[in-house]
């Protein structure tokens, strides 16, 4: 049996001016900041060799990415298997939106939750998170 949904990967947020936010959280808050936003890194417990991430991410009001959602948010959602999930939520009823998306760093999927709020669910692939991550990160 498969776990769902593993950890919180990230939460975007839509601005009216993205850089200006991300600015206001590294002098108030300490987040890091570049053009994608803060990575916070952390440690498996069950296997602490193992690095982990989670994303804060602004985008511009007009962004496409959120939609069909018109909400002001958007949670990417960590997951052990993808294809297996889409499976069991596509037999619960639940209509993913669009196609799953493969990428060098993971798989990604979209659901609408009840509230109209878009979730995108990721599957890392380990290694090439690690680099994809390192590469947003401010030096």
């Amino acid at each position: 049996m498969h776990k769902r949904v593993t950890n919180l990967g990230g939460i975007f947020v839509k601005c009216d001016n993205p850089a200006a936010t991300r600015e206001w959280y590294a002098k108030h808050l300490g987040f890091s900041n570049s053009q994608y936003g803060t990575t916070f890194e952390w440690r498996h417990i069950d296997a602490p060799e193992k690095k982990g991430y989670n994303v804060w991410s602004t985008f511009p009001k007009d962004t496409k990415y959120f939609e069909p959602s018109s909400k002001d948010f958007m949670l990417n959602l960590q997951v052990e298997n993808l294809e297996w999930l889409l499976g069991e939520l596509k037999n619960e009823g639940i209509e993913q939106i669009g196609e799953m998306q493969v990428h060098e760093y993971g798989k990604f999927a979209y659901i609408i939750d009840p509230d109209g709020n878009k979730i995108e669910l990721f599957e890392p692939l380990e290694e090439e998170h690690d680099k994809m991550v390192e590469s947003t990160e401010v030096k």
